[in-house]
């Protein structure tokens, strides 16, 4: 049996935030947060995992993404609320694991934030070395809070201007290097070689790069944020998800495919770390390449809008069900944004842009381990719940996809660094604490109507 349609009012809940999003609103405030131009920054990194073959990488990783976001397709339409994996484990399985999952993806939403403020900060200080790197981050930190609390129809628009300008950027490095190119600069042409050469082909090394690569997706998930959003339910939700991930995969794939065919030698770079602007500064000058280290820099500001909007959307769906103050699900009365939540993420990543100004690797790191542990019992979510609980027919559908998207989650979680596991399983232990006291002490049971 399939389930019904269900409405916000099945799971006990009124509506309370504003419906105004349609479906490819949704999809560009997915592309704004896992941002289109994101090979400029790690391209390096990726040719040298890859041997070259970075486009490979890219397809590899949407593909291996790709089951994970049709699992969030799958709960959205069971589960049409807001908390992302926090309701859909919560519903799917039980409010105890779904607590932890939330708990997981918080260290995600939360750090992610502040790790945009930070690189955004220290690009910014890069071009204007006069003004500190915690200046620059406070000031995108206050325009972010700003359009946040005015509500989800300002920030829709905000990342339509966001994806524009970032789409300026893209199309204008493809047109130069094309054009260099086809004058044969640095004696190139364009070839298959940089998605695929089997003399230079290694599964390890490019399964390495992979696991580097899928991080670029993270941010897909964070759609399901709002689904008390939108006008077109679950179903929109799981549609956008989809799309923007496969047009964030295209796009990914195009570029580094030219940006391949233009530098054919990785090795020839004279830092990793620049590699993409490098060849920026090859197709067409220092013109482009200031545009296209500043157009990062500003792009990574863009994605610090979406992610804010995401962390506060969770955390008004968990203090909703009574596992956070309740004031955190507070809904200003004219905007009908969780203002409350949202004032508190900016404070929170106030506080730790002091703190972690210099430490990028480790906020990294903390925020891959929240989303992919999360991703993975979000997966198994999906065969519990619609196998085990309600038994659906489709063994491909709530199977098989959803265990293939387990199964690679589980090996890029795995490929995480020791430190990296270390701070999250502390972090998950302290989830655990905070969840026993509540339950034990405070008397919280925060049942749900399922």
């Amino acid at each position: 049996m399939e389930t019904a349609a269900h409405t916000l009012e099945d799971f006990g809940y009124k509506q309370e935030l504003k419906r105004s999003l349609k479906p490819w609103q949704m999809a560009i405030f997915g592309l704004v947060f896992m941002i289109p131009i994101a090979p400029f920054g790690i391209y390096g990194f990726l040719a040298e995992a890859s041997n070259n073959m970075v486009p490979l990488v890219y397809a590899i990783g949407m593909f291996a993404m790709i089951f994970t976001a049709f699992s969030y397709g799958r709960m959205a339409e069971a589960f049409p609320i807001a908390g992302s994996v926090y309701a859909y484990t919560s519903r799917g399985i039980n409010k105890h694991l779904g607590f932890m999952t939330g708990w997981a993806i918080l260290l995600d939403y939360i750090l992610m934030p502040t790790l945009i403020y930070v690189v955004c900060g220290a690009s910014m200080n890069a071009i204007f070395p006069e003004v500190s790197i915690l200046v620059w981050a406070f000031i995108f930190l206050a325009i972010v809070t700003f359009f946040n609390i005015k509500g989800i129809e300002a920030s829709a628009k905000l990342s339509v201007v966001a994806l524009a300008f970032e789409m300026v950027v893209y199309v204008a490095f493809v047109i130069f290097a094309v054009m260099a190119i086809l004058k044969g600069t640095n004696d190139t042409h364009f070839t298959v070689d940089p998605i695929f050469n089997a003399k230079n082909f290694s599964l390890a090394m490019v399964m390495n790069g992979v696991s580097i690569a899928v991080l670029s997706f993270l941010g897909f998930d964070a759609i399901s944020t709002l689904a008390e959003e939108t006008k077109g339910g679950g179903k929109a939700v799981g549609r956008a998800t989809i799309s923007a991930l496969l047009i964030l995969g295209g796009l990914f794939i195009f570029l580094t495919w030219i940006a391949g065919c233009l530098w054919p030698d990785f090795k020839a770079f004279n830092s990793i770390d620049t590699a993409f602007y490098e060849i920026a500064n090859l197709a067409g000058g220092k013109t482009l390449l200031t545009l296209c280290s500043t157009a990062t820099a500003l792009s990574w500001g863009f994605a610090a809008l979406t992610a804010q909007v995401a962390v506060s959307r969770v955390l008004f769906s968990m203090s909703r069900d009574g596992n956070f103050p309740k004031a955190f699900s507070k809904v200003h009365p004219k905007y009908q944004t969780p203002y409350v939540a949202t004032w508190f993420i900016a404070g929170v990543s106030l506080i730790m842009c002091v703190l972690f100004q210099s430490k990028i690797n480790e906020l990294t790191i903390l925020v891959n381990f929240g989303a992919l542990t999360s991703f993975f019992i979000l997966n198994l979510a999906v065969i519990y719940y619609y196998k085990i609980r309600i038994k659906a027919e489709g063994i491909f559908k709530y199977v098989i996809t959803p265990l293939i998207g387990a199964v690679i989650v589980g090996y890029v979680w795995f490929s995480l660094s020791n430190q990296a596991k270390v701070l999250g399983l502390v972090w998950l232990a302290c989830g655990i604490v905070y969840y026993i006291i509540l339950i034990k002490i405070f008397k919280k049971s925060a049942e749900l109507e399922l």
